[in-house]
Parts: C-alpha cells; sequence; structure tokens
C-alpha cells in the first residue's frame, strides 16, 4: 500500500511539472488566454524550421500588452558582418530592387526602419535555412495567398498601393548601402521581427533582442542564433520577379515566379473598388481621378473596364483629385489640366483614346489632345442702312460671345467667331 501511495504521489507532484515543462506557456492578457507553444530549442545537429506567419487571435492593444511582458534576451547581441553583393550589374540590379520593395513596403519611407528590414534579409540570406539569393529570401511563399515570409509579397499590397519614385529611389539606395556593407548593429543577427500590435507563433521559440519604432525583432535560440550558424555561401543568380517590373528594369523579363508584368496584369490587378462609377443621371460618363502611377500605357484598358459592354461611353480622366471635377459641363480650367480621354461609340464604329501630351510624352501625335487657346471676344460693328444704322456690340467679356442685336435691314450681318477652348482633337 506504502508503494502505491508513493507512486500516486510522484504522479501527482511530477505531472503537472511535465505540463508546465513542455506543454504550452499560459499567459493572462485583459482577461484573454494566451497560448504560446513551448520554447524549442533547435540543436546544431538540426536544421530550424521555417513557418509560416500565423498570430494569436489578439486585439492590437492586448497584443502590445503582452509584448510589452517579453523581456530581451540577456545574452550578448554582436552586429553582423558587413555584406557585399557580387553577381552581375543584371543580377546587382535585382537584388537591390528586391531588397528596396522589402524595405518600402515593411518600413516605409523610414530610413532606420529600412536598414533594420535589410539586416533581417541579409542574415536570413546567409543562413541555411533560408533561400540563398536576396529575391529568394523577399518572396519566399510569395505563390501562396496566405503564409509568406513578408506580407506584402502576397496580400496584394503590390498592386494596391504605389509609391512615389522619390520614395523608391531613396529605398534603393539605402538598399544598395545595405548590400555594398552598410550594418544596422542595433538588431544584431535577428532573422524575425514583428510590429508590437501582433504575437506570431513563433515567437515564444526565439529570443527577443531588439525594438526598433514599432517593430521588434527576433533570433533563434541556443547555435543556429549565434554567428557561426551564419556561414552559408549567398548565390548571386537573383530571379526575375515580375511582380516588381512596375518599379525595376531588371525585373521586367520573365521568371520562375511567373511571367512578365504587362499592362494588362497590371490593370487586371486592380481591386474592383479602384474602378469608377459613372455620372449620376448620365449612366455614360465617368469623371474620374485615375492612379498617377499606372503606367499612361494602361489608361485605356482602364477605361475600357470601366465602360463594361455600355455601347457609348466617355471617361475623362484627372491624375489630380482636386482638380477631378463632380459635375459636367467642364469648365476651361477642367479641361486644361485634363490628362487622358477616352470615347467610344459602337453605332458609328467609334473608339478613341487621347492624353494630354503636356504630361504624358506619345509617340504618334495622333494620341495627343489638341490644345488651343481662349480668344477674348471682339468687338462687332453691323451696319444698316443710314437712316437705321444700330451699333451692336458685346461687353467685351474674355471668352463670351453676346447675339447681336437684330435690326431689319437687307444685309446679312456679321457672324461672330466660335470661342475655342482646349478639347480633345476628336469631338464627342
Amino acid at each position: 500500500m506504502r508503494i502505491i501511495l508513493l507512486v500516486i504521489a510522484i504522479v501527482a507532484i511530477a505531472a503537472p511539472a511535465l505540463l508546465v515543462h513542455f506543454g504550452p506557456r499560459v499567459v493572462v492578457v485583459h482577461g484573454h488566454i494566451v497560448r504560446a507553444p513551448h520554447r524549442h530549442v533547435v540543436p546544431k545537429a538540426e536544421l530550424p524550421p521555417v513557418e509560416p506567419v500565423t498570430f494569436q487571435d489578439l486585439a492590437p492593444g492586448d497584443a502590445r500588452a503582452y509584448n510589452a511582458g517579453v523581456p530581451f534576451s540577456a545574452d550578448p547581441n554582436p552586429a553582423a558582418r558587413p555584406f557585399h553583393l557580387s553577381g552581375t550589374p543584371d543580377e546587382q540590379a535585382r537584388a537591390t530592387d528586391c531588397m528596396a520593395a522589402a524595405m518600402l513596403y515593411e518600413a516605409g519611407d523610414d530610413n532606420e526602419g529600412q536598414r533594420a528590414v535589410g539586416q533581417v534579409i541579409i542574415n536570413r540570406v546567409r543562413h541555411p535555412a533560408f533561400p540563398k539569393t536576396i529575391c529568394g529570401v523577399v518572396f519566399q511563399g510569395s505563390e501562396r495567398s496566405t503564409g509568406c515570409q513578408f506580407t506584402f509579397t502576397c496580400d496584394g499590397a503590390l498592386t494596391r498601393h504605389r509609391w512615389r519614385p522619390e520614395q523608391w529611389a531613396r529605398a534603393r539606395t539605402q538598399a544598395a548601402k545595405s548590400l555594398g556593407g552598410q550594418v544596422y548593429g542595433a538588431v544584431g543577427y535577428a532573422t524575425h521581427y514583428h510590429t508590437d500590435w501582433v504575437v506570431p507563433y513563433w515567437q515564444s521559440s526565439l529570443d527577443k533582442v531588439a525594438a526598433v519604432h514599432t517593430h521588434l525583432f527576433f533570433r533563434w535560440s541556443g547555435w543556429w542564433g549565434t554567428p557561426p550558424a551564419f556561414n552559408r555561401t549567398v548565390s548571386p543568380d537573383e530571379p526575375v520577379i515580375p511582380a516588381l517590373a512596375y518599379y525595376s528594369d531588371a525585373h521586367k523579363g520573365g521568371g520562375v515566379f511567373g511571367p512578365p508584368l504587362t499592362v494588362e496584369a497590371v490593370v487586371a490587378a486592380l481591386a474592383p473598388e479602384a474602378l469608377p462609377s459613372p455620372l449620376p443621371g448620365d449612366l455614360e460618363t465617368f469623371l474620374v481621378t485615375i492612379d498617377p502611377h499606372l503606367p499612361p500605357d494602361s489608361y485605356p484598358l482602364f477605361a475600357t473596364r470601366a465602360c463594361g459592354d455600355r455601347p457609348r461611353c466617355k471617361v475623362m480622366a484627372w491624375t489630380d483629385k482636386a482638380r477631378t471635377p463632380g459635375a459636367m459641363p467642364l469648365d476651361a480650367g477642367q479641361i486644361d489640366t485634363m490628362a487622358f480621354s477616352y470615347m467610344r461609340d459602337r453605332t458609328y464604329h467609334y473608339d478613341k483614346a487621347l492624353w494630354n501630351c503636356a504630361t504624358f510624352k506619345r509617340p504618334d501625335p495622333s494620341e495627343c489632345m489638341k490644345t488651343q487657346v481662349l480668344l477674348p471676344a471682339k468687338e462687332v460693328v453691323i451696319k444698316a442702312p443710314a437712316a437705321t444704322t444700330i451699333p451692336a456690340t458685346t461687353d467685351n467679356l474674355t471668352g463670351v460671345r453676346r447675339k447681336p442685336v437684330s435690326v431689319p435691314t437687307p444685309s446679312a450681318p456679321a457672324t461672330p467667331a466660335k470661342p475655342e477652348s482646349h478639347v480633345p482633337q476628336e469631338s464627342h
């Protein structure tokens, strides 16, 4: 009996201890239970897995509270060794543009955040658990709708949001610096990061080493997070990423990630809500603000998608929302700043697209809107027989013509010239 009671006592004590040691870590945050997988330090003989990014079901405020309670590692956090990109000029250009895209879409137009993101990418490409090219690291998992390593590569952000040329130029400059030996020492050998308003499941298996603005940075625990683990030879054979063709000439060819990004693909990738609605009461007319970052060659396709199956349709577009009118008719200033027009009338087999060539240079002058000038009205004098001569003049208002006074005379009155305006070359 004593032996049985002893065994029961041992089990009663050991079972909870084993459950605490090997079971998931449970933390209560603002009344919400967070179950984090138990820390597992991968031995040197095994390669640590790169898991798809999945998150705990926490509100942003609760996630911040949880993250604030995760301590930073007390172990040393040495800066990574400088990295120098190799390869042909084309390969280097592809790597630089992949890095620049990740910097912009992950950290925004912020230099310090971009440097931190760039250092993580360099750390990954050196680590045998990740792809061995810069573009391979950035676009790892992008063929899936979820589970990519960098969310901008699979959540539609590349087509949903465009950066201005000067922002892209700054990111590209910073990418070149990071790939040319510049080190961001604060994140050390971190291979993972996340914003402080989410809690990924992998977090509990890694060491928290740094915080940069709202991003928290982590490295693998044990040997795989130490400098000797980052010993892989990086390949210069950078793949072509067609999804970057909008920004990068280096990625306009075909590649392992799919066919080149064409104008049709750019427009087809637009979300349905990006297409405009016609004017109320005039379902054949669209006055729209078109994305200035879309390629000008894509405007006709954008217009035809907006028109749909309408036999008659008119699309007039501006690149500045503040200048886009909300109703017809248009005034001279609105016509002058119009960037593009498209008109269709299938009854007469008419289909015409025109650009404002002061903004968009076109190879064929017939594709340009015709620019004309509003001329001031001239005084018009109508002569009648001497006994009944009645002068008739305009009020001399610029661009406005008044109908001359009619007088009974056998002579035909002079006809005022029609005022000119800045209009598309074709009349509709």
